[in-house]
């Protein structure tokens, strides 16, 4: 068995005691404590930047949010403003998680999509969870080897292009949503997203700073050119950006639903750029795409229930995992960020994404996929009981076989129905192509290209993840619900960044449970980050102390020190006694708005 390889490989580490060595003697910060805002870049620290002392919550005003009957957080503006707007017209969750949707295809183009996909969470407001999949496929034409060359060496092609496409599910999830959960007319929730993109919308700073950074990919395809980089000029702050033909393409949906994108005159532009460029999506692939709703996964932790995704996203069952294996563990006692809490996370992920990499892929194409045994208590206790006071070694954790944008956003409404989307491009700005106003993604380097090679995000992944026509391709989307010991609704937590938008997502979890902090805290606390391969753990600017980094390397871990979005961009929303609290992550641009 697949599951009895890992332990096999894994028995060779000495087991002992989960005890780790008296870690140094860092203060554990104050449960409303923040740090220093994190500097908004993906490249590496020129130096390592230490904490060094207890600061004031750093959530601006606009990213904090309270209501007494509802909340909603995206990471854009006006997009969280569609929602709340929704919801004050007397919709549910669901739409105002619909109309967000829309809006944040217009308003944040990095991420916000027609051509992606994601994954939602929703809790109605019986207590029942249920999960929908509208992850995009593999094309029909494609195959396993499609971004090799001849020398078998990965090539670009499954990040920019045509051929990085695979065929979205953004379109078909929302319409799955309305249909089986919504309650305004569908036409009202598209509505206003198609005010935006005709009579157009100011770019924020964060927008302009985006579009500056990724305009050499968007130089390369004159459409996207068109409306991002015009006369290779790339829109500054404060301008004014309207797309007439993406108002075009959401027309079509609010007047066809899913038809409206998937058959007829878009679809059709779909296909003829897609021949014309060299890629696979086809009118029938178009047609034929279906959303697919899972059974969410159940998962305790502390006498809380957290509901998350299944496969072929992978957040839920490393949340599971990690959860599992930290049962023994009393984090809210240790030093936060001090050795000993860092030390146990690590171990614990390092042997969560291992299992991660190599076991899981699409549900309808990896047969006997070994989830129940990955959730097992008795499973987690061992793989935990391998945990020593030093580091480990990934290589002995799991076989080495011879991963940036993404958006979220959560909502809760008055009668504590809860939804929790992520929607992406893949990384940002996806292929870089855009059709009919909308960009299309580069979801395809989120399959195996090679087993053994690592895709944009540093994932090394195995062969349960290669590339097969209709497939869907392995996630790290983690939107995850959370009750309370009594059932009732507390936390609406997913995040953005790759395989980050795990281990973000935990953070944030972790710190509200096990370190009782307001949501604001919980969401701007540093962040540190292992993912099995590469073995490095990578620390954000101001999360650990200097001492804390000498006993670590001392353990034996290669210690990388990275500033902002490398550490994800979570959403969340929190129970307090009058109400909800919402909390737009200040490493983003986005908004909390309630009532």
């Amino acid at each position: 068995m697949i599951t009895a390889r890992l332990l096999l490989v894994m028995s060779v580490v000495t087991a002992c005691s989960r005890k780790a060595p008296p870690p140094p003697p860092p203060a554990e910060p104050a449960k409303d404590a923040g740090v220093a805002r994190p500097v908004v870049s993906d490249a590496a620290a020129p130096a390592p930047v230490y904490r060094t002392e207890k600061s004031g919550d750093h959530v601006s005003p606009e990213q904090l949010g309270h209501g007494k009957t509802f909340m909603v957080v995206s990471e854009a503006p006006l997009a969280t403003k569609v929602g709340a707007d929704i919801l004050a017209s007397g919709g549910n969750a669901v739409d105002a998680a619909i109309a967000t949707a829309f809006a944040l295809a217009v308003v944040f183009p990095a991420a916000g999509n027609l051509g992606g996909g994601g994954f939602a969470v929703v809790r109605v407001a019986s207590g029942k969870a249920v999960a929908l999949d509208f992850r995009e496929t593999a094309p029909g034409a494609a195959t396993a080897d499609m971004y090799l060359d001849e020398k078998g060496t990965p090539t670009k092609g499954s990040l920019v292009g045509h051929r990085a496409s695979g065929v979205p599910g953004a379109v078909a999830g929302m319409w799955a949503l309305h249909g089986k959960l919504g309650k305004k007319p569908w036409k009202e929730l598209v509505e206003p997203a198609i005010a935006l993109a005709r009579d157009g919308f100011i770019v924020d700073k964060r927008l302009a700073e985006s579009i500056e950074r990724h305009a050499p990919r968007l130089l390369e395809f004159a459409t996207s050119a068109e409306i991002w980089v015009p006369k290779r000029i790339p829109r500054a702050a404060g301008s004014t950006v309207a797309i007439p033909l993406l108002a075009v393409a959401l027309e079509r949906i609010r007047d066809g639903g899913a038809d409206g994108f998937y058959k007829g005159e878009t679809a059709a532009a779909i296909a003829t750029e897609m021949k014309a460029g060299g890629g696979l999506i086809t009118g029938a692939d178009l047609a034929g795409y279906k959303a697919e709703w899972r059974e969410p996964l159940k998962v305790s932790y502390r006498g809380h229930s957290l509901f998350t995704m299944p496969p072929p996203s992978s957040g839920g069952i490393v949340v599971g995992m990690t959860a599992g294996m930290l049962r023994a563990v009393e984090l809210g006692k240790l030093p936060w960020h001090g050795y000993e809490h860092v030390h146990q996370i690590v171990e614990v992920w390092r042997r969560a994404f291992a299992a991660r990499n190599e076991l899981l892929g699409d549900p309808a194409f990896v047969k006997n996929m070994p989830v129940a045994k990955l959730l097992a208590q008795p499973y987690l206790d061992k793989l935990a009981a391998t945990i020593t006071p030093t580091a480990t070694s990934s290589q002995d954790i799991a076989p080495i076989i011879e991963g940036d944008h993404t958006t979220n956003l959560c909502v809760v409404d008055s009668t504590g129905m809860a939804v929790a989307l992520t929607t992406t491009l893949n990384t940002s700005w996806g292929s870089g192509v855009t059709i009919h106003g909308f960009l299309m993604n580069n979801e395809m380097d989120d399959f195996t290209v090679k087993p053994g090679a690592a895709n944009t995000f540093g994932l090394v992944q195995g062969v349960a993840n290669k590339i097969e026509p209709g497939k869907r391709m392995l996630s790290s989307m983690s939107p995850t619900i959370v009750e309370d010991a009594k059932g009732e609704l507390r936390l609406v937590v997913g995040g953005a960044g790759g395989p980050r938008i795990i281990t973000a997502v935990w953070q944030t979890i972790s710190n509200v449970i096990d370190f009782g902090t307001s949501i604001g805290v919980a969401i701007a606390w540093p962040r540190f980050h292992h993912q099995h391969l590469p073995d490095n753990v990578q620390i954000e600017a101001a999360s650990i102390e200097q001492a804390t980094d000498t006993k670590l390397r001392a353990a034996g871990y290669e210690v990388k020190h990275v500033t902002g979005r490398a550490f994800g961009v979570t959403n969340a929303i929190l129970r307090v006694k009058d109400g909800w609290d919402g909390a737009a992550d200040p490493r983003g641009g986005g908004a909390a708005i309630g009532d």
